[in-house]
């Protein structure tokens, strides 16, 4: 697999970030060994988690996906090979969430002690924390990388102007400063990014690895009408099941016909060629589900192909 570097870090990483939020979730532990192993015998070397995964599985209480990652890695000896990026700032307790410096130094002990290692290769603020002066959070993460606990820092769900705001901030102070921006962005979430958050991107050279690549499973095209939701626990997906996301359906489905391809591979795709992506976050729970994945950075659309989507999907 062909590796994109992230930002100005020179870390370079697979066009497809595993992840790892359904470890300890959806996947048992030796199920989450097995993908792992596959992940990584597939080329795949980024892998994507937090420290409150998955909290919403077990009685508001996180660590699971970490936890589980370290003891592979442990057990594999592959710590080496992969990039770990793991996310601090979500409630983990009533005493534990946001971006100050007190949490962030306790967080990140926590996180290496749950990984089983002695640096976090990115480190991503989870949540923007107005609460905290971004000087801050930012001073800490400078002191983070000083000492060794983590090699590289990015953002996520920051809107466009805090992202700014932190980056002028860190290039003042010369402060360490985000080098990727973890967003929601797909086919369907594309306003946003696009209009308030990639312009800042474009200019800093920041790598994007962004969240429901497939809009929660809708562009696999699996949910079509309010029967397909009522079958699953996917109830997200109701705000994409409307005019404009049965059009963009319809536009992955010629598109996956021309290529002998389906619709998540076609979205996957689509994404990679798109400004400032780096690698889509995507997860599965299946050697299966991983080698459709992966036949998406495989596949090469065409212009025509492009503006059929791009067109199907506009705002």
């Amino acid at each position: 697999m062909n590796r994109k570097e992230l930002g100005h870090t020179g870390i370079n990483v697979s066009p497809l970030c595993f992840g790892g939020n359904v470890f300890g979730w959806t996947i048992d532990e030796n199920t989450s060994f097995k993908m792992l192993d596959a992940v990584t015998g597939a080329g795949i070397n980024f892998i994507d988690t937090a420290d409150v995964y998955s909290a919403w599985a077990h009685n508001k209480v996180g660590g699971q996906s970490e936890t589980i990652i370290g003891n592979w890695l442990k057990k594999s000896g592959k710590r080496n090979e992969v990039v770990i990026a793991t996310k601090v700032g979500k409630e983990m307790a009533p005493d534990k969430k946001g971006l100050s410096k007190a949490y962030i130094i306790r967080a990140v002990e926590d996180s290496l002690k749950r990984l089983q290692t002695d640096y976090i290769d990115l480190y991503q603020s989870h949540d923007d924390d107005k609460e905290t002066p971004l000087e801050e959070t930012m001073e800490t993460f400078t002191q983070l990388i000083k000492e060794g606990k983590v090699r590289a820092i990015g953002a996520s769900n920051y809107s466009g102007e805090r992202l700014a705001e932190a980056l002028a901030v860190s290039k003042k102070n010369n402060m360490a400063a985000y080098q990727t921006l973890q967003p929601l962005y797909n086919l369907y979430d594309r306003e946003d990014f696009e209009i308030n958050l990639q312009p800042v991107c474009i200019e800093n050279n920041i790598a994007v690895i962004n969240y429901y690549a497939l809009a929660s499973g809708f562009l696999t095209g699996k949910y079509r009408t309010e029967q397909d939701l009522a079958n699953t626990k996917r109830v997200s997906n109701k705000k994409y099941l409307n005019d404009r996301g049965l059009k963009i359906l319809k536009a992955l489905d010629e598109v996956a016909a021309r290529y002998h391809s389906n619709p998540a591979q076609v979205s996957i795709a689509w994404l990679l060629t798109r400004d400032t992506i780096a690698a889509p976050i995507a997860s599965a729970t299946s050697v299966e589900q991983l080698q459709d994945l992966i036949k998406a950075t495989e596949l090469k659309l065409d212009n025509a192909a492009l503006e059929i989507l791009t067109e199907a999907s506009d705002y």
